[in-house]
């Protein structure tokens, strides 16, 4: 009988060990758990200026005539002299392309009032320069006025028919740019760390954000500002 209790009581102690050595375990892999889940959340920003690699230029010019034969023959005559100018300046016959001519016929109109229409045709072309010369278009609108003399008058542009500069070697920038994002987000990390006394672990999560480029003010289109945020979350350690 005593040997049968003391049996129990060692079954007892070996059991509320194991208890108490699982309780233990327990308590560390939360402490552990919930030392692991510090983290802090950060942004790096990257931007860089960059000049557009690509410029569009549309021409756009006008005639209006009552007799529609002769409105086309004017028209192929200021075509022709337009695209010497533009060759004259500097662009290649590859760079300039020319649009589809579009004449209307105002008598058509339902609204046709003529004591308020001079002309009854009107028709409207578009000469288009798609060059890398950039700043040979810029120099080359200063020019336009000239056409003016050649009796070409150019339509003032607008929203759809308008200059466009264009950045497309982002691929040579991006990686530079991300290291540089991933960088200044990690010494912001770094400070936070310190800032509240502990030290900044292993990276967590990364998150490469949407590259955006936009120009860098209204005055210069041809100047374009690159811009990259990068999301980034480090675990903190005491």
């Amino acid at each position: 009988m005593e040997k049968r209790n003391g049996s129990v009581i060692i079954a007892g102690l070996f059991v509320g060990l194991g208890l108490t050595l699982l309780g233990l375990f327990i308590y560390m892999g939360i402490t552990h758990f919930k030392s692991t889940e510090r983290v802090v959340s950060v942004k790096g920003l990257a931007e860089k200026e960059v000049k557009a690699n690509i410029g569009i230029w549309p021409v756009t010019y006008k005639q209006v005539s009552n007799d529609l034969s002769s409105l086309y023959k004017e028209m192929e005559e200021k075509q022709k002299i337009l695209t010497s100018f533009l060759k004259d300046n500097g662009f290649s016959e590859e760079e300039i392309s020319t649009s589809q001519l579009v004449t209307v016929d105002r008598q058509a109109n339902d609204y046709y009032n003529a004591n308020q229409v001079n002309y009854r045709y009107s028709s409207a072309n578009t000469v288009t320069v798609y060059t890398e010369k950039v700043d040979l278009v810029r120099e080359v609108m200063k020019k336009v006025d000239e056409l003016g003399k050649k009796g070409i008058a150019i339509q003032p542009q607008d929203y759809d028919n308008r200059t466009q500069f264009l950045y497309t070697k982002l691929n040579e920038i991006k990686p530079e740019m991300v290291e540089e994002a991933t960088a200044k987000g990690r010494e912001v990390a770094i400070q936070f760390a310190k800032d509240s006394q502990s030290k900044l672990g292993k990276l967590k999560t990364a998150r490469q954000g949407q590259f955006s480029i936009s120009d860098r003010d209204s005055n210069t289109p041809y100047i374009k500002i690159v811009r990259v945020v990068n999301s980034m979350e480090y675990y903190l350690a005491n």
